[in-house]
């Protein structure tokens, strides 16, 4: 496609502290890591260095703090070409950090502490209404706070832009939110939680993405790890298939995702081609260390083979 797809992302930008281990620690246990590093995070910004990379052109809208780590991000997101008149730097608050532990499968186990994030207001998104509003799509998640995030769609509905949001983490959401969101793309258990406040439902997919659908969500795309994705389309639901990749590092995959997603049909691809899209750009994530630097362009989605 030779559009240049306009994204705004609204939301949280993290510097993420990594430690690799043989396995995640449980409760109250001390393990030896191999290996530290600081790569840059927090799922907004993950989303919107995905994006870039996939071609669009990414202003970003969020909070860095006075620090070493805000200054760095901030610098990140230049050289990645990402728009940044709309990322506040809060006077006298630490940037948000995300510890994370990754052990030898791949699979990751992740805390969060907000800082400068938590101090997202609505007044924020007010001051970049004119940049939202000349947006091809809006795509904003559930890390910052949610009053931030019901005035960001609120703009986007205002200027008929479409919406695509990431309710990770989960939690639960009025149906006046989500009568507004145009694709919402919970991952299996975001789902069951939304839906039933249980992570361990025994809810099926389908019931899950039904009743969303029935409380007034436009279309769903439910992520399902090694699984693939299903997609609302019609009434009814598909599933897709993963390809079959050599898992190194799952962090930053739904970000990947949801920015391949993003991207595809703001170009003005079907939702079937998008989930396509989307699903080699987090596919190809995976076969890599840490979430941004693992972010595929738009060349390597454009030549991966299904498999």
């Amino acid at each position: 496609m030779s559009i240049q797809a306009q994204i705004v992302v609204v939301g949280s930008i993290n510097m993420d502290l990594v430690v690799k281990t043989p396995r995640i620690a449980l409760e109250g246990e001390t393990i030896i890591g191999d290996g530290f590093s600081t790569m840059p995070g927090g799922k907004g910004a993950n989303q919107a260095v995905a994006a870039s990379r996939l071609g669009a052109q990414v202003k970003m809208v969020g909070c860095v703090g006075d620090d070493r780590y805000g200054r760095e991000l901030l610098a990140h997101f230049e050289e990645e070409n990402i728009g940044t008149e709309y990322v506040t730097t809060i006077s006298g608050q630490s940037t948000g950090v995300a510890m994370i532990t990754v052990n030898e499968s791949g699979e990751n186990s992740i805390v969060v502490a907000p800082g400068a994030n938590a101090r997202m207001t609505p007044s924020y998104v007010r001051e970049a209404e004119n940049v939202i509003r000349s947006a091809d799509m809006l795509l904003v998640q559930l890390e910052i706070p949610m009053d931030a995030v019901e005035e960001a769609v609120k703009v986007a509905n205002r200027h008929r832009v479409p919406v695509i949001l990431n309710p990770a983490p989960a939690r639960q959401m009025s149906d006046v939110l989500l009568k507004q969101i145009d694709i919402l793309t919970p991952n299996e258990t975001e789902g069951k939680i939304i839906v039933t406040g249980r992570a361990e439902s025994d809810a099926s997919i389908g019931e899950v993405m039904s009743h969303l659908i029935s409380r007034g969500v436009k279309r769903v795309v439910m992520t399902l790890g090694g699984e693939g994705a299903a997609y609302s389309e019609s009434g009814a639901y598909r599933l897709m298939r993963a390809h079959k990749v050599e898992t190194v590092d799952t962090t930053g995959a739904g970000d990947s995702f949801n920015a391949g997603l993003g991207v595809y049909l703001a170009e003005g691809g079907t939702l079937e081609e998008a989930v396509r899209f989307a699903q080699k750009a987090a596919a190809l994530s995976v076969t890599n260390f840490g979430a941004q630097p693992s972010m595929p362009n738009r060349t390597k989605v454009n030549q991966f083979e299904y498999n």
